[in-house]
């Protein structure tokens, strides 16, 4: 991190920590025009600061996030809550899909992987509809910091035989945000690493996963 980007996080964080009754603290106003930090960077720098939960949307008048029930065939994603996850650039990426103006789907993933020498890697997958890819749909959205008091993080496990976790959370209750950050999509590194996928193909996995069925051919 460098000199510019960690100022800019201790102001951020300072903000935080002080008497607001503002509502929502509006972080590109904190960021300004300064030279030297990127977007990501900094939200980097944050979370190895400071544990938060990271929501990203087109909306960006969000005032109380509500528990609501995804489309999801994981056994965590499939409940009623809040979900935000730990990592930034993960949720950057539901930030800068325009999954209102685009017929498409996602399929995306990160995990922290521990190996053998007890460093933490992450790794991510980024992917949308293949037939949509093409039409670049991306916008510009929002990233939503939020107090990580009442999410509990999807159970760790294995991958390839090391220890990994998902840093996908969850809150039961209602959850108001402490900040919000614009996001364009140049502001999202992986951007041009974004893969399309095939929607049947993508289908006939879940109803795999759904069934416990073997992986399709």
């Amino acid at each position: 991190m460098n000199r510019a980007t960690r100022e800019a996080v201790d102001e951020f964080l300072s903000l935080v920590d002080g008497e607001r009754t503002d509502g929502v603290l509006d972080v590109d106003g904190t960021l300004g025009e300064r030279d030297g930090i990127s977007r990501w960077q900094f939200l980097s720098g944050l979370a190895e600061r400071r544990t938060l939960a990271f929501h990203g949307t087109g909306d960006p008048n969000i005032e109380s996030f509500e528990p609501r029930k995804p489309i999801d065939f994981a056994p965590f994603g499939d409940q009623t809550a809040v979900f935000a996850t730990s990592d930034p650039i993960w949720a950057m990426f539901y930030a800068v899909v325009d999954r209102d103006r685009y017929p498409l789907t996602l399929n995306n993933a990160c995990i922290i992987v521990t190996d053998a020498e007890g460093r933490a890697r992450r790794h991510y997958y980024f992917s949308v509809s293949r037939d949509t890819l093409g039409r670049r749909p991306w916008r510009s959205g929002y990233l939503y910091f939020l107090p990580a008091d009442t999410f509990v993080e999807q159970p760790s496990g294995t991958y390839a035989g090391h220890p990994a976790r998902v840093p996908q959370l969850a809150s039961p209750v209602a959850v108001r945000p402490i900040a919000r950050m614009g996001i364009t999509p140049s502001d999202f590194p992986f951007l041009d690493q974004i893969r399309g996928h095939d929607d049947d193909r993508l289908a006939e996995y879940a109803e795999a996963v759904m069934a416990a069925a073997p992986w399709p051919d």
